[in-house]
């Protein structure tokens, strides 16, 4: 059984976002080809859950503040269970389904997590659909239980997994010259841009809908390679920077920037799900002018160069740790951190599994993550990997934004258009 202990600064502020519009979770839909049962599943997990302990902790308050505790009385047939949208048959009714269920709160006297089994799907497919409250477990949290709760014969590390040194976050100690100025060029950098209109921006209700979009992995790293060393996570933002562009263009809205916000994890590279929330951020304008994917993926490629060698996010992590220690300081800086002037879409890319999986002996044929969006940004996505493919998951308000298909549609045909700029050979 886990140890209780008190929520982090992270978790808190992540708890915090929640209200009657905004709910704090984050969301796995897992396709698997054969039919699956809930039973099956939830006697699956009963079995493998101490290899995941943090799943057993439920919120409690102690002394006015709320804590982690493990909860004794467990009852899987809370978390795991089949959906009211049994059989929602194609695709379309497949993410009407996990709209409304991403929709709906988790219960705060449970775990804050619960899975929902859609079988008979078209195809002979079944969906899992597992919501994990974002104030439990970040993206790489979250994989790592899912690799100690479902899939099958999972090693306690990804095949091919080679530990390597993640950037050491900043001090949050005192303070001497060349931290100083490295805080004021992160400052510089990550300051709100009020001139900046958000396309996202509004008054959200607590409805959502959601769009799935798929691109080669394999070949989205050659051409990033293949332009001065980009990285995939610097595709990944050109891919949404052109499917923006060509969202935009049919809606005849301004193709100038779009400034997101691109969470960096701080894990190290012994992380386990038992390490909650360990991540920071940076944030940077896309391009959508530029007409050539090439030159996009250039351009951004040399924005987060220089917000990585900055050390963006360790500062900032550092910089928010330290303005904790004044509680209105530490709200105030929050605020304004999330406000729609400081950026218009999150933007999350997290590495699945390396080779494909298998739950409870069926091949997992599509994985995507959906993270919930926040006051004044009706557009969140959230990207995961799965063996050679690069899965994208949007969520929106469908008040504010009626078309997110079509928005997933132009991500795919921009993920083709940078894909076909790979040179001969």
């Amino acid at each position: 059984m886990p140890a209780a202990q008190p929520l982090s600064r992270e978790d808190l502020s992540i708890l915090a976002l929640e209200n009657a519009t905004v709910a704090g979770h984050t969301c796995k839909v897992i396709l698997v080809q054969g039919q699956l049962g809930a039973g099956q599943l939830r006697a699956s997990i009963a079995g493998r859950l101490d290899r995941a302990p943090r799943l057993r902790l439920r919120l409690a308050e102690r002394d006015g503040q709320p804590w982690w505790v493990p909860d004794p009385d467990l009852d899987l047939t809370a978390h795991v269970a089949e959906s009211a949208a049994a059989g929602a048959g194609d695709d379309a009714a497949l993410q009407a389904a996990v709209a409304g269920i991403f929709a709906q709160h988790l219960d705060r006297s449970r775990p804050l997590w619960r899975i929902d089994v859609i079988p008979g799907l078209a195809g002979d497919r079944s969906a899992v659909i597992w919501r994990i409250h974002h104030a439990l477990a970040d993206g790489m949290t979250a994989m790592a239980m899912a690799r100690a709760v479902l899939w099958d014969d999972a090693p306690d590390r990804p095949p091919g997994h080679r530990p390597g040194r993640r950037p050491r976050p900043a001090s949050a100690g005192g303070r001497d010259g060349p931290h100083l100025v490295g805080d004021l060029r992160t400052a510089v950098r990550e300051a709100p841009q009020p001139w900046l209109r958000s396309p996202f921006d509004g008054h959200i209700d607590a409805r959502r809908s959601v769009a799935f979009s798929t691109a080669g992995l394999a070949a989205l790293r050659r051409v990033s390679h293949a332009t001065g060393g980009a990285t995939v996570n610097d595709a990944v933002l050109t891919v949404v920077a052109g499917g923006l562009h060509r969202w935009l263009e049919a809606q005849h809205g301004h193709l100038g920037a779009v400034r997101v916000k691109v969470p960096v994890s701080l894990h190290n590279a012994t992380a386990h799900d038992g390490a909650g929330n360990r991540d920071s951020f940076f944030c940077l304008d896309l391009p959508l002018g530029a007409a050539d994917p090439l030159d996009r993926l250039a351009a951004i490629h040399h924005a987060t160069k220089v917000r990585k060698q900055g050390h963006d996010a360790q500062h900032l992590d550092a910089c928010m740790r330290q303005l904790a220690r004044v509680p209105p300081l530490g709200h105030f800086a929050e605020r304004v951190l999330s406000h729609a002037r400081s950026f218009a879409l999150n933007v999350s890319n997290v590495p699945g599994p390396r080779q494909p999986v298998r739950l409870l002996g069926r091949p997992v044929v599509a994985m995507y993550s959906l993270a919930e969006i926040g006051t004044h940004h009706a557009l969140r996505i959230a990207v995961v990997s799965l063996a050679d493919t690069l899965n994208f998951g949007l969520v929106a308000d469908p008040t504010l934004l009626d078309d997110v298909d079509q928005l997933a549609a132009g991500l795919q045909a921009e993920a083709a258009a940078l894909c076909a700029c790979l040179p001969p050979g």
